[in-house]
């Protein structure tokens, strides 16, 4: 069990002094447990600095950070972007520590903002927020069911299939897909809606839908027939409607 991260009076997050080879081996953790970070890469530095171009860090969610980006002005201005993307944009963006910004300032993929310590010097690093893909669960061993994995895996989802009715769905799933035309779809369903999945759908037609539905709590939260009209017909475009309506969802 790995010790606890130190804490300062007031139990604020601090920065953790990491090796570059320890750093990457927490990285591949992370990634592993679907857990996000903002990966922060000193891009340039302009004296006076204690960070120099190469230096990094990861920040986590409780605001740790693990790793070297300067000193307490830095780090405390890296947090707080870091936290920012990580809860409300997700996205990358430069971060200009500068003296020469007297007001925060804002554009596309750039935020530049004042120096707040005595010593000067300007810092720009890259704030890259790493979050886990939408994790897609689907039941069945149908042709549509193997679709959606296909189809899923090349939009950069990270699908779980399976045909045990019976196999957990995942805490921070997005969407269950139940595709087994038929075979126990219902403790599929009552599982990812006792969950609270964001998406939850049902190939079926909309008659024999309504009769599984009957037999669910909350199966008025069930896409059925899952997907957009578009015409689809083979189990491919099906794929194709379901996710682009999952898609409109999010």
């Amino acid at each position: 069990m790995p010790a606890p991260r130190p804490r300062p009076r007031g139990g604020a997050p601090v920065a953790v002094a990491v090796a570059v080879a320890d750093l990457e081996a927490r990285l591949a953790a992370l990634r592993s447990r679907r857990e996000p970070y903002v990966l922060a890469p000193v891009v340039r530095a302009q004296r006076p600095t204690s960070a120099k171009a190469g230096d990094r860090a990861l920040v986590l969610p409780d605001g740790t950070i693990e790793g070297f980006v300067g000193g307490v002005c830095a780090t405390d201005t890296v947090r707080a972007q870091s936290l920012r993307l990580l809860r409300h944009t997700g996205r990358a963006t430069l971060l200009r520590i500068t003296p020469e910004a007297e007001a925060p300032h804002e554009e596309d993929g750039l935020v530049a903002v004042g120096q707040p310590c005595l010593s000067g010097g300007t810092l720009e690093i890259f704030l890259e927020a790493v979050l886990p893909a939408l994790l897609v669960h689907v039941y069945g061993d149908s042709p549509i069911a193997r679709a959606f994995a296909s189809v899923g895996t090349a939009m950069g989802y990270q699908v779980e299939s399976t045909a045990d009715p019976l196999a957990a769905v995942a805490e921070d799933t997005s969407a269950v897909l139940v595709a087994s035309h038929g075979v126990a779809e219902e403790p599929v369903l009552r599982d990812a809606l006792a969950k609270g999945v964001p998406y939850v759908g049902l190939i079926a037609s909309r008659k024999r839908g309504a009769a599984v539905l009957a037999q669910v709590e909350g199966g008025e939260r069930v896409h059925v027939p899952a997907g957009l009209d578009i015409g689809a017909r083979t189990p491919g475009e099906v794929a194709v409607s379901v996710f682009a309506e999952i898609i409109g969802l999010r």
